[in-house]
């Protein structure tokens, strides 16, 4: 298997909020997707670890993902230790991905920082030849960190216009998350969370003047190689 873009997440439903659009624009432009799921949310108020992986399935069809894992590392409980590591690093020899998305590498919850973490030394150890003797090295080229939730000015913006109806109907794949039920601040409704991501991606696309985006945060300067064809106007 070799993937042009592997998403990392946390959790089942993660992906879809963070990053689902640019997941469905990449692969309506030919490139080959995935996303690797650390947990299964078991720890999680609503749904049970099988219906959120069922849920996760049926959300990377619409999303037009080729491949869908789920390592099940202990929600709520994830730590960088040397064997998530090691399993994770295995991982990404086997998927062979160019390009890495991770949660962005600070935040509410913890096992989404510490899945940045995680994801970043794991790619790291992925590159070293000496790893194991049962798979071939492989370094991710770049990394990317969705930082749809972060108070932080992004490295680039991602138009996802004509995707983002397609993302809301992958993210609302999750009945048992998002399917009705007593509602409030932790589990909005249907409407409610239309709103919020609708005026979230709003906001990320009037910084680059579309309706609808994804922001991400690279650490290194990015290269440009035709300042004519840059997006984004100054003026």
């Amino acid at each position: 298997m070799s993937l042009d873009i592997l998403a990392i997440a946390a959790h089942p439903d993660d992906v879809e909020q963070t990053c689902g659009g640019t997941l469905i624009k990449m692969a309506e432009k030919g490139y080959r997707t995935g996303v690797l799921d650390l947990t299964a949310g078991d720890m999680g108020t609503r749904g049970t670890p099988e219906q959120r992986i069922e849920e996760s399935l049926a959300a990377a069809k619409i999303m037009l993902v080729g491949h869908r894992d789920n390592l099940h590392f202990p929600d709520a409980r994830l730590e960088n230790t040397i064997s998530a590591r090691m399993t994770l690093a295995v991982k990404i020899r086997e998927t062979r991905p160019r390009v890495v998305i991770l949660p962005y590498w600070e935040g509410r919850h913890p096992d989404h920082y510490r899945a940045a973490e995680l994801g970043y030394e794991a790619c790291f150890l992925a590159g070293l030849k000496k790893l194991d003797e049962y798979s071939e090295p492989h370094r991710p080229y770049k990394i990317l960190y969705s930082s749809i939730y972060a108070n932080v000015t992004p490295s680039f913006v991602v138009d996802i216009s004509a995707q983002f109806e397609r993302r809301m109907a992958a993210l609302l794949s999750y009945r048992s998350q998002y399917g009705g039920g007593e509602g409030g601040e932790l589990f909005p409704d249907e409407k409610e969370i239309r709103e919020r991501l609708g005026a979230v991606a709003r906001f990320y696309g009037n910084l680059v003047g579309v309706k609808y985006g994804e922001p991400f945060v690279v650490k290194e300067t990015m290269l440009v190689e035709d300042v004519v064809a840059m997006g984004g106007r100054s003026i």
